[in-house]
């Protein structure tokens, strides 16, 4: 395995990583066939590029791989940076960067750190299952409540709400934004997409518990999976559950299939699907989005269902709480700030 010449999202291409690397493979059920690299990362916050269409410009990732083991991925290609594949190797092994709360408060305390907002759940989610035995979110909530540093967070995973009460802690002196990937409720289509990730329903109950608990969120409905769940009584039902989670916005994202993520996408599609292969390869072609038309068309049905069930949609930024670079003085994320898109428009990549 190579730890050096690691770039991912604006990270040194020099090496991260020390040479401390402790392997450890765990014999439990909810781990089994997974492997931990435990590694002491050299820096934690990492500037996005440029050109990059985030909303946001700094990250932290604690983790990389996931367990979530989503066919679609996008994060998929980082592993082959290491010599691993980006199939089952991504799925299975999991390279944790056990310093990385302690790293975080240091480089928050840094002179030149002027408070910019840190997302978070960018690459992969810090909330998969390896964030239950190795707990480093505590900390990092922790070191950003202490500091009064926006942060946000976009996951699957259940156990955010464990740290509840450090996210309420956190969002009475800073901005917190809150969103929960959820897709579709088609459960035989999230047992085979996303046989690692708690099930449609339950990440719809992290919204309603949130909002409950005086923490807004929204809802990144993604990806709609063209010809599997994207058909209107689909999007409807869907956005449906999602108003009545008590979600605040919700992001559509058609499915984009970038390297490393599409040859395993494709490959799960010709042993589940064999039937759409072809109308795959002729939608998305040799790039990674869908057409343009088609991803308007979903955005505009989203938005409409969006407004009959009384939820808006969200400009960029909006649920990870990231102030508008034109938008009017006042509180960062405050309803009504901002018109919202254009129903016409596509909104792909605006959360993650």
């Amino acid at each position: 395995m190579r730890w050096d010449n690691l770039g991912h999202l604006g990270e040194s291409p020099s090496a991260l990583f020390g040479t401390d690397i402790v392997s450890r493979t765990v014999d439990t059920p909810e781990f089994r066939g997974i492997t931990f690299h435990e590694v002491r990362a050299r820096s934690i916050v990492n500037r996005v590029p440029g050109a990059s269409r985030m909303p946001f410009e700094w990250t932290v990732n604690p983790y990389r791989g996931c367990s979530h083991a989503c066919v679609y991925c996008f994060a998929r290609k980082t592993h082959s940076y290491l010599d691993l594949d980006t199939g089952q190797d991504f799925d299975s092994q999991i390279v944790v960067k056990v310093n990385a709360p302690e790293l975080l408060r240091r480089e928050l305390a840094g002179r030149r750190w002027r408070g910019d907002h840190i997302a978070m759940g960018t690459n992969v989610d810090c909330y998969q299952r390896a964030e239950g035995r190795y707990q480093l979110m505590p900390g990092i909530i922790t070191a950003l409540r202490d500091h009064a540093n926006p942060f946000s967070i976009l996951t699957k995973g259940t156990l955010i709400l464990r740290d509840l009460a450090l996210l309420q802690q956190a969002a009475e002196v800073t901005d917190v934004g809150i969103s929960v990937s959820v897709g579709f409720l088609d459960r035989e289509l999230w047992r085979t997409v996303e046989p690692g990730t708690p099930a449609p329903e339950r990440r719809l109950d992290v919204v309603r518990t949130l909002t409950v608990h005086g923490i807004p969120c929204g809802v990144l409905m993604a990806p709609v999976i063209p010809f599997l769940g994207d058909a209107p009584e689909q999007l409807r039902a869907t956005v449906r559950a999602i108003a009545e989670a008590g979600a605040g916005s919700v992001t559509p994202l058609v499915l984009h299939l970038r390297p490393g993520a599409r040859e395993w996408f494709l490959s799960w599609l010709e042993h589940h699907h064999p039937h759409l292969v072809h109308r795959y390869r002729t939608m998305y072609g040799d790039g990674a989005y869908a057409p343009t038309w088609y991803q308007r068309r979903i955005t505009r049905q989203v938005h409409e269902f969006a407004a009959e069930f009384g939820i808006g949609p969200a400009r960029p930024g909006a649920a990870r709480k990231i102030p508008s670079p034109d938008a009017a003085p006042g509180p960062a994320g405050a309803p009504g700030e901002d018109e919202p898109r254009s129903p016409a428009e596509p909104t792909q990549l605006t959360l993650i």
